[in-house]
C-alpha cells in the first residue's frame, strides 16, 4: 500500500484547555482568543500557498456573536476550509457525559458553525475533546447524522505517555482535567473504517465513517503536528513510514503556531509545553515542509470529502 489521499485538520483548542491539562487553574484572559487571532490566519497564510482546503475543528463557545475570532472563521468557511465541531465548550470528559449533555454540546457547536457558514449545512464532522470516543459519544453521533468521526487516535506510544504525564501531576498534587480512555480503543484500525457502535474499535456498520488520526504502521508512532514539528530526524521518520498508510489523517494544533514571544504566553505554560518552546519561524518552516510532502504524494482534501470518498 502507498500513500494517496491525505487531510489537514487543526484543532483550533483555545490555551485554557492547556492550563486545563497541566492543572494550572484558570488562564489569564488576555489569552482567551489567542488562538483563533494569531494562529488561525498564519495557518490559512499557508494553506492558501499551497492551495490546501483544510478542516478547522471548532470550539463554539470560542466563537460566539462578539468574539475577535468570528469573522476569521466565517472568512475561513468563506474560503472552502470545512468546518467541523469540536463540541460546543470542549469537555475533556465529554466521552464520560450522558446522551443528553453529549447532545447538547453537540448542537450548540453545530448552531454556531451553520451561523458562520451562512446557511444551514446540516451535520458533518466531529473530533472529541483529547481523543477519547466511547459508545454513548458514538450512538449520539450516529442518531444526529454525522457522516463522519475523527476522534479514534490508535496510538500506544502517546497513550502510555499520557498515563505517565498524569501519574506525575498525581504525585504533584495537581489535578488535570484531561481523562484515560480505553486502553482498547489503541488496538482500533489504523486506517478509515466504519466502526461497531458498542465497541468504537471495532469494526461494525456504524452508519459514520471512522477517519482515525494518524499514525506510522507497525510501529503506530504518532504522525501529529505535535511530533513532526519538534524534530527534524523525527519528522523525516515518521513521514517516510507514513508513505505506507493509503490515508494521511494529518492532524494540527492551533498552539503549532504560537510563538511564546512573540504572542506573549506566560512562562508557566510555555515550560510544560516543548511547542512552545520553539521559534514561530521553526515551527513554519516544518509545516511548509510537511505540507509540500503531502501535495507531493496524495490528493489533500478536507476530511469531509475523504469521508465520502473511504466510507
Amino acid at each position: 500500500m502507498t500513500l494517496v489521499l491525505a487531510s489537514v485538520s487543526v484543532d483550533l483548542d483555545p490555551l485554557r484547555c492547556y492550563y486545563q491539562i497541566h492543572g494550572l487553574g484558570p488562564a489569564p484572559e488576555h489569552l482567551a482568543e489567542v488562538i483563533l487571532q494569531r494562529a488561525l490566519p498564519r495557518f490559512l497564510e499557508v494553506f492558501d500557498r499551497f492551495g490546501i482546503r483544510s478542516t478547522l475543528f471548532v470550539v463554539g463557545a470560542d466563537a460566539l456573536d462578539g468574539s475577535a475570532g468570528r469573522p476569521l472563521l466565517r472568512e475561513a468557511a468563506r474560503l472552502n476550509h470545512e468546518l467541523g465541531n469540536h463540541s460546543f465548550g470542549h469537555p475533556y470528559d465529554l466521552s464520560r457525559l450522558s446522551e443528553a449533555e453529549i447532545e447538547h454540546e453537540l448542537t450548540a457547536c453545530e448552531q454556531i458553525l451553520d451561523e458562520l457558514r451562512g446557511r444551514p449545512g446540516g451535520v458533518c464532522g466531529f473530533r472529541a475533546p483529547g481523543y477519547e470516543l466511547s459508545e454513548t459519544l458514538l450512538t449520539v453521533l450516529s442518531r444526529l447524522g454525522f457522516r463522519y468521526d475523527s476522534s479514534v487516535f490508535p496510538c500506544p506510544p502517546y497513550y502510555l505517555a499520557k498515563l505517565a504525564v498524569l501519574a506525575k501531576l498525581h504525585l504533584l498534587g495537581r489535578r488535570s482535567s484531561s481523562i484515560i480512555g480505553s486502553p482498547w480503543q489503541q488496538l482500533a484500525p489504523s486506517q478509515p473504517y466504519r466502526p461497531a457502535l458498542h465497541a468504537p474499535n471495532r469494526r461494525g456498520s456504524a452508519p459514520l465513517v471512522e477517519l482515525p488520526v494518524a499514525v506510522t504502521p507497525w510501529l503506530r508512532l504518532p504522525a501529529i503536528g505535535t511530533s513532526l514539528l519538534l524534530s527534524s530526524t523525527l519528522r523525516k521518520l515518521l513521514l517516510t513510514g507514513m508513505k505506507a498508510q493509503p490515508f494521511f489523517n494529518l492532524e494540527l494544533h492551533g498552539i503549532d503556531l504560537i510563538d511564546a514571544k512573540l504572542d506573549g504566553i506566560p512562562a508557566e505554560l510555555v515550560d510544560r509545553q516543548p511547542d512552545l518552546q520553539q521559534p514561530l519561524w521553526q515551527k513554519q518552516r516544518a509545516l511548509v515542509e510537511m505540507l509540500r510532502f503531502l501535495k507531493d504524494h496524495a490528493q489533500v482534501v478536507p476530511l469531509a470529502e475523504a469521508a465520502e470518498q473511504l466510507g
